[in-house]
């Protein structure tokens, strides 16, 4: 599995939980911003969130936590959220690979395993140093995992450290390419929304590193993923199958 957590590091006297946790749960899904009970953690539209395992809430104090799947789906979600938070520069993220006790509680805080311990102890970690992007991983200690997870930290700090220096104005070329994900002609769009040319956006994205960074996310994915496989899981992610059925295992 991989388990993500995160902290605040600087609010200036406000609550960033509320909001974070309805910008990583996406439009339409399922929150548990006030502690209430809830019933299909991570739904969006109705369907469960591809890679979300458990929905992000409120562990404690200023602090998150979210499990998503040690699958393509999960590992691309993990690197996506994590700069995210990074690109905010008011959190510190630790994300755990490896087993978690299994079946999940429907509530990430209270989750046990390796994975999640990994995840508490790395979040420590980068909240302890000054990192100029604050993210660590933890994996299982046996080679080749534990190298695998140094690898994905180092390319998630390479990553956010990309994502600290791109300008304004990079961002809101980038952010406007990135809001028309099925258009033919993306920048063109962008440019017409944004009141620019063309070649002015063109221009933005090179100077923001956009292509590097699309290029590079998959790889880190692929490494988180690499890294969740470490460590033996047993029992069903899902419900205590009925008598007579089966029980699936990851």
């Amino acid at each position: 599995m991989i388990v993500m957590a995160a902290a605040a590091r600087s609010s200036g006297g406000a609550d960033l939980v509320p909001g974070t946790l309805r910008r990583l749960a996406g439009p339409g899904e399922v929150t548990d911003l006030d502690d209430a009970p809830r019933e299909d953690p991570g739904v969006v539209g109705g369907a469960p969130r591809p890679g979300l395992v458990v929905g992000f809430e409120r562990a404690v104090g200023a602090e998150i936590q979210g499990v998503l799947a040690p699958d393509e789906d999960g590992a691309r979600l993990a690197v996506d959220l994590t700069l995210d938070l990074l690109r905010a520069d008011a959190w510190a993220v630790g994300i755990g690979l490896g087993a978690v006790d299994l079946p999940l509680p429907d509530h990430a805080r209270a989750g046990t395993g390796p994975a999640f311990t990994r995840a508490r102890g790395a979040l420590r970690r980068a909240q302890g140093r000054g990192l100029a992007a604050p993210v660590v991983v933890e994996g299982e200690p046996a080679e080749p995992y534990g190298t695998v997870a140094g690898d994905a930290q180092a390319l998630l700090r390479l990553l956010g450290a990309v994502l600290s220096r791109r300008s304004a104005s990079g961002w809101e070329a980038v952010d406007a390419v990135a809001a028309r994900p099925d258009d033919g002609a993306p920048q063109r769009s962008a440019a017409g929304a944004l009141g620019v040319s063309e070649q002015a956006v063109s221009q933005r994205l090179r100077t923001a590193l956009w292509a590097e960074d699309r290029a590079v996310r998959p790889l880190a994915a692929r490494l988180l993923r690499a890294g969740a496989a470490g460590g033996a899981v047993t029992g069903s992610v899902g419900p205590e199958p009925a008598d007579g059925e089966a029980g699936g295992g990851l």
